[in-house]
């Protein structure tokens, strides 16, 4: 769209606002009938902290746990990305927290540390002991595409449903996230929270993504007067690779092969998806 006025003429790139017409249009809508407090969020500007940038996902409901069954932690899902015991979730599963700990399905949890994290892209980097980890995932070395079948696997309301992770099946319903964010992937297999830092596999086991964030429904349905169903999404591996590049991590990648069943999956997958645990940074220094 160009805009002309006596100082100039102005572009605009109105790509992919089809979607934020039908808000405006039920925002207006609403302010005609009952006046502007009936708006909403998007009438009157809340105060919020200073910040430089935005994880991927913010505007979404993220899906980690935010409290244990007893309120004492956080909880998450992780996965080993090299076979030196490097691991791989969410930033925003472990921010905030003291004493991290992981395990995997039937095993001792062990001891992590950060070693590097991403606010931007919403990944961390977590250390483990080598020697507790026999396995570890590769990334698909090429793209993944709309309409391709996924697996997502995670550790969903841990404490209050099974303590074995969950599998949940679905496609790439979009290669673009929440208002075309090109870092995500759009994903129809249903997480939860705690499902958050989880991998995202194709059909022949291989990385295509980082389970991240569901869309809010109560939030999203209250603006627009509808009830999204399976908006859920995941961080490319795009991203992810240009994180462990700058954190020097030895990964591996490898070609998409035949397609295994669902079971297969997700039992070469125990041997590395994490239950991620910590306990908020302020129950830590006092203990």
């Amino acid at each position: 769209m160009a805009a002309t006025t006596t100082s100039g003429t102005y572009q605009f790139n109105l790509t992919s606002v089809g979607p934020l017409m039908s808000v405006i249009a039920n925002c207006v809508t609403r302010i005609k009938a009952q006046g502007i407090k009936s708006a909403g969020e998007f009438s009157l500007a809340k105060p919020v902290a200073a910040k430089s940038e935005a994880p991927a996902g913010e505007t979404s409901k993220d899906t980690r746990a935010s409290r244990g069954a007893k309120g004492g932690g956080f909880s998450g899902t992780g996965f080993v990305i090299s076979p030196s015991g490097q691991i791989v979730t969410n930033n925003h599963v472990i921010a905030g927290c003291g004493e991290i700990h992981g395990n995997l399905t039937g095993e001792a949890p062990v001891t992590l540390r950060v070693v590097s994290s991403d606010r931007f892209n919403d990944i961390a980097l977590l250390q483990g002991p080598a020697a507790s980890f026999k396995d570890f995932v590769k990334i698909r070395d090429r793209s993944i595409r709309s309409g391709d079948s996924v697996v997502a696997i995670g550790f969903p309301y841990h404490g209050l449903l099974s303590s074995d992770f969950t599998v949940t099946t679905g496609i790439v319903s979009s290669l673009s996230g929440f208002l075309n964010d090109s870092r995500v992937l759009q994903i129809t297999a249903a997480v939860q929270p705690g499902n958050s830092g989880g991998p995202l596999l194709d059909t022949s086991g291989q990385l295509v993504g980082i389970v991240s964030s569901k869309l809010d429904a109560i939030k999203f349905a209250s603006v627009t007067g509808n009830i999204p169903e399976n908006i859920n999404f995941a961080i490319k591996t795009g991203a992810l690779r240009d994180f462990l590049d700058n954190s020097v991590v030895s990964y591996q990648t490898a070609e998409s092969k035949a397609d295994l069943k669902t079971p297969e999956i997700a039992g070469n997958a125990r041997a590395y998806t994490l239950l991620i645990t910590c306990s908020a940074a302020e129950q830590a220094d006092k203990k």
